[in-house]
Order: C-alpha cells, then sequence, then structure tokens
C-alpha cells in the first residue's frame, strides 16, 4: 500500500509538473509587406541647344532639358528647322544689346508641326504646319510659344524656308517699307547681298517697279546675287564701294541698308541722294573671328558716325535703326506684315534660299560657316538630322578664320630674343674661363701632351711607310653664325613681308562685310 501510494504520490506530483510548464505559444504569421508606391514616370526631356557662356564655339553644347508645357494661350510645336542668325553669333561672342545671362537656349525662329493646344486658343489645329517666331529659345525638340507668334504655313512651303523666313524677311520689309519708304524708279544699296537678309531685301526690292540695286559681296558670289536680282554687284574685296556707285550713280542712292556699323555707316550716308535715307541694323564690323574681339569694338566704335540733328536738316538726308527683337510690344504690326510676306511667297515673288541645313550637334560647323563669309542664303539646324563626319583635312570650328602670320613687330621681337639668348651663352662660357684659369691652363697642358704623344707614336709606327704628300691648305674664310642668320632672316622675311602686313590690316576690314 505504502508503494502503491508512493507511486500514486509520485504520478499526482507529476501530472502537477506537466501542468506548471507553460505551454509554447504558437508563433504568429508576419504581417504581409506593404506595396511600394508606384514609380512616377520620368519627366519626358528633349535634346536641346544650350549656350554654357559667352566666348568660343565650346559654349555650345546639346542637353537634354525638361520639355514645356503649352500654357494658357500657347502651343506646343514639335520642331522640324530653326534659322540660325548674325545675332545669335554676336550673343556668342558677349557682343548684342539683348543678352541673356547664360546658360540660355538660344534660336528666334523656326517651323513644325503643332503637337498640343494650350487654354484658349483658337484658329489652330493639331497637326497643322507653322511658323514660329520667339525673343529666345527655338533651339529645341519641341517648344511652347504664344499663339499669336504662330503663323500657318502654306502648303508648298518646306520646313527649311519656313525657318529661313521670318527674321530676314520680316527685318528687310520693314527696313524697305516702312523706313525706306522705297517707291518706283529709286535706287537701293544693299549690304552683304548674298546673307539671310540681303538675299530678302533684294527679292522684296523687286517687287517694287524700276529698283536700281547696287549690292556688296565677293566675287565668288556676285553670279548668285545678280541672278538674285542686283543690278550692279561689287567686290568690295578689290574696289571702294562709294567709288563704284558714284561711278554708276553719280548722285549716289536713294536708301542704304546698313548691318557693318562703324566708318561703313558714314560712307552710307555720304553716299545718300538729297531726301535719301539709310537704316542701320547691325555691328558686323565688331565681329572678327570665333571670340570677342576687344580691338575691333574699339575701332568700330570710334569710327561710329556722330550725327546732330542740324547736319540732317541742311542735306536732307534721313537715319534710321532697325532691330525686329525690340518689336516685343506690335505683335499686330508683326503679324500685318508677315502676312503679307507670306501673300507675296504664294504669289512666286518671292523665295528664300537655303545655304545649308545642319544637326543640332553640328551647330559650331554651322555658326563657322556664317563667321566665315562662307554662306550664300540661310544657314538652318535641324534636330532630326544626323551629324555628318567632318571632310577629310576639314579644320575643327577651333579657329574660324585663317591663321595670320605674326606680326613684323613679333618676329622682330622674337629674333632679338634669339640673339640675346645666344649672347647670354657666350659670356656665361667666357665667365667660366675667368673663373678657373688654373685648370684652365692644366687641361691645355694636357691636351698638349697628349696631342705630342700620340703623334710620336704614330711616327714611330709609319717609319718605314713612304711618306704621303700633303695636302694643299685651303683657306676658308669663315662668317660670324648668329650675323648671317640675321641678315638672311631680314633679306628673307622682313623685306617681303612689309606689303602683307598692310593686306592683313585690309583683311581685317574685309571679313567683315560677309556677315550674315
Amino acid at each position: 500500500m505504502a508503494e502503491g501510494g508512493d507511486a500514486a504520490t509520485v504520478a499526482h506530483e507529476a501530472g502537477n509538473a506537466v501542468q506548471e510548464t507553460p505551454k509554447a505559444e504558437p508563433e504568429k504569421a508576419a504581417a504581409p509587406a506593404e506595396p511600394a508606391p508606384p514609380a512616377e514616370p520620368a519627366e519626358p526631356t528633349v535634346r536641346t541647344i544650350v549656350l554654357t557662356g559667352h566666348g568660343g564655339y565650346d559654349k555650345l553644347s546639346v542637353q537634354q532639358k525638361p520639355q514645356p508645357k503649352a500654357g494658357k494661350g500657347e502651343v506646343l510645336v514639335r520642331v522640324k528647322a530653326a534659322g540660325l542668325n548674325f545675332s545669335e553669333l554676336m550673343v556668342r561672342q558677349g557682343l548684342h544689346d539683348r543678352m541673356t545671362k547664360p546658360p540660355v537656349v538660344l534660336g528666334m525662329e523656326a517651323a513644325g508641326v503643332i503637337e498640343e493646344l494650350g487654354e484658349d486658343v483658337s484658329g489652330l489645329e493639331v497637326g497643322q504646319n507653322v511658323i514660329c517666331l520667339a525673343q529666345t529659345g527655338m533651339w529645341r525638340e519641341i517648344v511652347a510659344v504664344p499663339a499669336t507668334n504662330v503663323f500657318i504655313m502654306p502648303e508648298e512651303m518646306s520646313y527649311e524656308e519656313g525657318a529661313a523666313i521670318p527674321l530676314s524677311y520680316l527685318t528687310a520689309y520693314f527696313m524697305l517699307f516702312d523706313f525706306g519708304n522705297l517707291r518706283p524708279g529709286k535706287s537701293l544699296l544693299v549690304h552683304i547681298a548674298a546673307g539671310g537678309v540681303g538675299w530678302a531685301a533684294t527679292q522684296l526690292a523687286k517687287t517694287v517697279d524700276n529698283v536700281t540695286i547696287f549690292g556688296t559681296a565677293s566675287a565668288s558670289k556676285h553670279d548668285a546675287i545678280k541672278e538674285n536680282g542686283v543690278d550692279h554687284p561689287i567686290d568690295y574685296r578689290t574696289r571702294d564701294y562709294a567709288e563704284e556707285i558714284k561711278n554708276i550713280s553719280p548722285k549716289g542712292v536713294d536708301v542704304v541698308l546698313d548691318p557693318l556699323g562703324g566708318a561703313d555707316t558714314s560712307k552710307g550716308l555720304q553716299l545718300l541722294r538729297p531726301m535719301g535715307k539709310i537704316v542701320t541694323y547691325g555691328s558686323a564690323n565688331m565681329v572678327k573671328g570665333e571670340n570677342r574681339n576687344l580691338m575691333k569694338m574699339a575701332k568700330t566704335l570710334w569710327q561710329s558716325t556722330s550725327v546732330s540733328p542740324v547736319s540732317l536738316v541742311k542735306t536732307n538726308k534721313a537715319i534710321a535703326g532697325f532691330q525686329l527683337a525690340h518689336l516685343t510690344g506690335e505683335i499686330e504690326l508683326v503679324r500685318s506684315a508677315f502676312q503679307d510676306i507670306l501673300n507675296m511667297y504664294k504669289d512666286g515673288k518671292i523665295k528664300p534660299r537655303i545655304d545649308s541645313v545642319w544637326a543640332f550637334e553640328q551647330v559650331a560647323e554651322a555658326m563657322q560657316q556664317m563667321n566665315e563669309r562662307r554662306n550664300i542664303g540661310k544657314v538652318i539646324l535641324s534636330p532630326e538630322k544626323e551629324p555628318t563626319k567632318p571632310a577629310e583635312g576639314d579644320a575643327a570650328p577651333t579657329s574660324p578664320l585663317k591663321k595670320k602670320k605674326p606680326s613684323l613687330f613679333r618676329r622682330l621681337s622674337k629674333r632679338a630674343s634669339r640673339s640675346k639668348d645666344e649672347g647670354e651663352k657666350k659670356d656665361e662660357v667666357k665667365n667660366a674661363k675667368k673663373e678657373s684659369p688654373i685648370k684652365q691652363e692644366e687641361q691645355e697642358k694636357a691636351d698638349d701632351n697628349k696631342a705630342t704623344n700620340g703623334h710620336v707614336q704614330q711616327t714611330e709606327e709609319k717609319k718605314d711607310e713612304a711618306p704621303a704628300e700633303e695636302p694643299e691648305k685651303i683657306e676658308v674664310a669663315v662668317e660670324n653664325p648668329a650675323e648671317t642668320d640675321d641678315a638672311k632672316a631680314a633679306a628673307a622675311d622682313v623685306v617681303p613681308d612689309d606689303k602683307p602686313v598692310e593686306n592683313e590690316e585690309k583683311a581685317d576690314g574685309d571679313a567683315s562685310q560677309e556677315a550674315n
């Protein structure tokens, strides 16, 4: 019984132990992870030509920028072609009065297709081919433009022609018909007649009966400008255009369009007949080379004409200034003039000439084409054109103008510096000899002993040989090498360069007249 009782006690205690042991709680299932918020779609971007600073061609680059959005009263246009103007070259160099602090997107004219209409836009439809005009920002794949600055393209017009018309033809239109009051039987001087504005001015002037046109351009462009309507082409590189005009028309001309500035403005004013008008619209004489030339700027400003109202009264002449960019508040005036221009195009009276079309990535080469005065007509940029490789031997657009020979002053200075270095080397040798006369004497004795021993040894070796005949001695007069080099250089280099140095100065002035 005791054993049974003991067993029951043990069993009872064991049961209590089991009951007292806490049961392991089942593991809770992990809460499902919250789904990540959907990624926001990347903001669309467009290829854009950006001016990163003022300077050379390296200040232009193609970058991806956020795509513009059509705001209220705006139209979104996919650009097919954009115009390049001489004013953009001046802005890049930091010369234009309408400058915006870089980085900035340039471009004032383009043609393309409407992709979207903003709020409160009427009279336009998605898919229409249009021409756009703006203060800046047209060098993009897609642009947002105020609807008031958008014009429907004629069906027969190409995108390149659409981008070539706005600035050139509007500028020529206002200068000829508003300021110039061009009428039948009058005469006109068009500078840079092969450029965009010059080409447009010639065609617009020919819409007036019996107008005589004088046009300046390099000789290689004369056939083209004559075909366009210039009656008297003048090669300003080889002739004085003022004298040529006076030989043909002794009293001068009625209207002068002046994009040059400086001394050429004075010459143009002198060429005017009584009741004549000169319209100045640029300062191309300031632009020389790839970068800003302060000496050229100062010279152009110094030679600029200062005109008093009294002198104009005494000569019965008028002078005016024009820049389309400053007509921002006169949109109705601009729209009316541009509609006249489009009607002339439809009637076949005008047609822009396209010089060349460049990819966005080749904007530097396009500017070089214009900077080197090689274009006839308009230079166009296209975001859809593939870049072309430069032809073998073509120089990269880092030094657009032909490299000049150093001036006479620089060559003489360099020669004098070289002579000075040679003289200093001679002085060093002399000083070294003076500083160690004892060592020099010991060295000379050692050389003499060495020469004597060698001579004795050679004599013993040749005792049995027949003596050779002593060659006849020939005395040669040796000139001073430094003096000879200088004399030859002076004879071969300095004298013939007198004339080219003068021609370089003339070329500086000539190059400016081929600006666009």
